[in-house]
């Protein structure tokens, strides 16, 4: 029953996301910054379920279900640097949402292909940097417990808990590394929203209000539920986390979020469905 559910659910996630990739690649109306982010968000999102779904299906239909030292930590560092990049992806939606609201005759200027390129490889980059010094630290502990991770995949606080040695520095690194790149991304998004909320305040049209927080509404409830499991999870690391609470949260930002992101992203989205609408037609014809 777990394999038929979590595979269902990985490959909705991969043909939902492969969609929204295909439909943008093939509308030019849809060639904009905006989407262009969310063509990057979809393929951080289908990388990151891949990290740990199919080890996981792979775990439903066998008994052995042991992992090399090797292949435990190279899961534990591309979960962690895809999970730090949709981070810092997500708060340059927002400030792409905040340039097209509060300053819209400078978006052309502000948000060119070149600025949109290179916010997308400094969220690659942060990421990465932010996931080595995780991985390089947790490798270096002593692991002479049993070697049983109490999850369904290498992720940080389930791994320190087999060291034999304290792993206050690894914890205060997650705390301080970590906590910049998701609290500062947390920071720059709410930041961003503040200063849209105040200038759809002024707005004098009624009619505009709803249409202007329209384009933000999908993009909260996603930071929402996704910065909030991931705060649960990483600010309390180590030895002091709730087992089993981490394993819920764990399928909150690792399986349900890659889900639910194409649905509150794309197909709410009326340019979007429009753009599937035109696509099938040229197929039918």
């Amino acid at each position: 029953m777990l394999f038929v559910f979590f595979f269902t659910i990985y490959s909705m996630t991969v043909m939902g996301n492969l969609l929204i990739i295909v439909i943008i690649r093939l509308d030019s109306r849809l060639h904009n910054p905006m989407y262009y982010f969310l063509t990057n968000l979809s393929l951080l999102e289908i990388f990151y379920t891949t990290t740990i779904i199919p080890n996981t299906l792979r775990n439903f239909l066998t008994e052995d279900r042991s992992i090399s030292f090797v292949g435990c930590f190279t899961q534990m560092f591309f979960f962690v640097a895809l999970g730090g990049s949709e981070c810092v992806l997500l708060s340059a939606m927002a400030y792409d949402r905040y340039i097209a609201i509060c300053q819209p005759l400078l978006y052309s200027k502000y948000m060119n292909s070149l600025c949109c390129v290179q916010l997308s490889l400094l969220s690659y980059f942060i990421g990465s940097m932010n996931s080595l010094v995780h991985t390089v630290f947790a490798a270096q502990l002593p692991y002479c417990r049993e070697r049983q991770v109490d999850h369904f995949f290498c992720d940080i606080p389930a791994v320190l808990k087999l060291s034999c040695r304290d792993t206050y520095l690894n914890e205060g690194v997650s705390l301080m590394i970590g906590g910049f790149v998701v609290i500062g991304s947390l920071m720059l998004m709410l930041v961003s929203y503040m200063c849209i909320l105040r200038a759809v305040l002024h707005i004098q049209s009624m009619a505009a209000k709803p249409k202007a927080l329209s384009t933000c509404g999908s993009h909260l409830l996603v930071v929402t539920l996704y910065f909030g499991a991931i705060i649960s999870t990483y600010m309390h690391p180590g030895i002091n986390s709730s087992t089993q609470q981490n394993r819920v949260l764990s399928i909150m930002y690792g399986v349900v979020t890659p889900l639910i992101n194409p649905v509150i992203y794309s197909f709410r989205n009326a340019d979007f469905l429009n753009a599937i609408h035109r696509s099938m037609a040229k197929i039918h014809f």
